[in-house]
């Protein structure tokens, strides 16, 4: 870039691209290196003075499995092991079992019911029951499903990770999916049978493990493990959904990605470009756990699994159970193209076709923007429904030029604007545009339309679905209806000292409410039993405390998403450092009831 400072305000980007939450409590075990975590475990072993020990090593789909089996099974010395990955079913049998969910749509498949359980042979499991019962001396099962066979071990450790680096590893061709050998299958494919499969069927078996595991095994990082007591690693969670807190962010390149975030986000300047970051999507990120000098990576998915009531609220995990509702992401087009033009699917649709009880809602609220920036979002009042889902598919059989604006209404945009985009609704961002997308969390489920004669970052055409797209595409929206109905909706609900509070959306067709606020003083908020998730919009720095002095100050960031859990109940936000006696800027987006 010609200018090296062209998107930065200050010298410096202060973006905490690690953030972590600091554990009040000493651990009982907080420990780094193999050779000092298998120490720690012989220990505890032989504190037992057992004549027999059961060891249950349960993992993760995507756990590196020699390295574990090496590193730490072998380590342990067992008199006898079971590995109950060879207890599972066939190959054969593993791919007609899970063949409803995966199905044979590039990227859809429909979200699994299945449990761990339904993958053993029950024929072997029956066998390594009898062989188990009859077993002497140090007892390892380990693999997925381990409490399976080990149903009540004398000491239970869980090798956890989060779901990007699991990404990461489908990518870089390492890991199999659950059950079959798939190492080097195409990692779009293997990322399609981990969301609609492998992770639905882990964590519900994690769900019950996280209340009882003795200890947690980090194994983030290949070859560098963490070791947290299981006591130790609940009390963290616990700690966490008391406080403000961040997960920790992910960034990614894409076809149409762009500059801004390398420098306010303090990124690798060599990329070509950034395109996403997921910077609160806990389904997906990690949470940094901080023991002493001893840092747990762990999947932020875990606070849902065993503190949801008190991150969520009562009545948010009444409605949507352990599933994190509100996602916050970055889309980064400064310098960077188009975004494909695309849908999202209605709530029936959603439901029917993928098992999915709620949609893709969203919004984009413009963080910045060039002089040229714009989105496409509804419908031209002169559409013709015939012909524009006619002339997408030409342009897709035949790779020629589709003339979006001909059918799409065009709209200039600029900072600060909020664009509501509910399900159904033809859209997408343009070049130029820096866009924090404020949604609901089933992030996969869009409908590529047009894709602008580009390939992806592999080189091959990304997938379009333009049959499904026709499909759940509400025609209404044209450019009055939308000019009304989705663009700046902004509505003063208040004002006093110092400060003003706007409600800018989402539509009223969606279950997600954001309010903004402009202050320069101390602002009172609630949680009013709802998640709260938030972004510094405006302004270098801010400060998060607890009217109650429950909780330690937080300071966030320009650009950070931040979580308030529900438990919180009351905070307060203000001007922070290089902020002070400035006006800055704070979205908010909780659920509303």
């Amino acid at each position: 870039m010609e200018n090296k400072n062209k998107y930065l305000r200050y010298n410096s980007s202060n973006y905490d691209k690690q953030p972590f939450v600091q554990v009040a409590t000493e651990p009982d075990v907080a420990v780094s290196s193999w050779e000092v975590i298998n120490n720690i475990l012989k220990r505890k072993i032989s504190e037992r003075k057992q004549k027999s020990t059961i060891v249950a090593v349960e993992y993760y789909p995507g756990v590196h499995e020699e390295e574990l089996k090496q590193q730490l099974i072998e380590s342990l010395e067992p008199t006898i092991s079971f590995f109950t990955n060879d207890l599972f079913k066939s190959e054969n049998e593993v791919l007609e079992l899970t063949r409803p969910n995966v199905t044979d749509d590039a990227v859809f498949g429909y979200m699994t019911r299945l449990k761990i359980l339904d993958f053993f042979d029950q024929e072997k499991l029956k066998d390594a029951y009898e062989e188990l019962s009859k077993a002497r001396g140090l007892i390892v099962v380990y693999g997925y499903g381990a409490t399976i066979l080990a149903k009540e071990p004398d000491l239970l450790i869980y090798a956890d990770m989060p779901r990007w680096e699991l990404q990461l590893r489908y990518r870089r061709e390492e890991i199999n999916n659950l059950g079959i050998s798939n190492k080097g299958e195409k990692a779009s494919l293997q990322y399609k049978r981990g969301f609609f499969v492998d992770w639905r069927v882990a964590d519900r078996h994690k769900k019950d493990l996280l209340r009882k595991l003795d200890f947690i095994l980090d194994t983030t990082q290949v070859l560098a493990p963490n070791l947290i007591d299981g006591d130790s690693y609940r009390k963290a969670l616990i700690q966490t959904v008391k406080q403000p807190f961040r997960v920790v962010p992910y960034f990614d390149s894409g076809p149409w990605g762009g500059q801004w975030m390398k420098e306010i986000c303090d990124l690798d300047r060599e990329k070509i470009n950034y395109a996403w970051c997921f910077d609160c999507v806990p389904e997906e990120n990690s949470l940094n756990l901080k023991f002493g000098n001893v840092l747990i990576e762990t999947p932020a998915m875990n606070l849902l699994l065993y503190q949801a009531k008190p991150l969520l609220g009562d009545l948010v995990q009444a409605r949507f159970g352990d599933e994190f509702p509100i996602r916050f992401d970055f889309l980064d087009t400064m310098e960077g193209g188009n975004l494909s033009l695309q849908v999202h699917p209605t709530t029936e649709y959603i439901r029917e076709n993928f098992g999915m009880p709620y949609t893709q809602d969203e919004s984009y609220y413009i963080l910045d923007a060039g002089k040229d920036a714009t989105v496409y979002l509804g419908l031209n009042e002169t559409v013709d429904p015939v012909i524009m889902v006619s002339e997408l598919k030409i342009a897709q059989e035949k790779s020629v030029p589709f003339n979006a604006a001909k059918h799409v209404t065009k709209w200039s945009v600029k900072k600060h604007d909020h664009v509501l985009i509910p399900a159904g609704t033809v859209h997408c961002s343009g070049a130029n545009c820096m866009i924090l997308e404020i949604s609901a969390t089933p992030y996969i489920f869009t409908f590529k339309l047009y894709d602008w004669e580009r390939l992806g970052l592999d080189g091959q055409p990304r997938p379009i679905n333009i049959d499904r797209g026709e499909k759940v595409i509400d025609w209404s929206r044209k450019e009055n209806w939308t000019q009304q109905q989705l663009i700046n909706r902004i509505e003063k609900v208040g004002e006093g000292k110092g400060f003003i509070e706007e409600k800018t959306g989402l539509h009223e067709q969606e279950f997600i409410e954001t309010r903004r606020f402009w202050f320069s003083e101390t602002i009172i908020q609630g949680t009013e039993n709802s998640v709260n998730v938030l972004n510094l919009i405006e302004g270098r720095e801010a400060i998060v405390e607890s009217p109650e002095d429950v909780f330690e100050p937080f300071v966030i960031h320009y650009a950070e998403t931040f979580i308030v859990p529900a438990a919180v109940k009351n905070y307060s936000i203000r001007p922070y450092g290089e902020s002070v006696g400035e006006t800055i800027g704070i979205i908010k987006a909780f659920v509303k009831h």
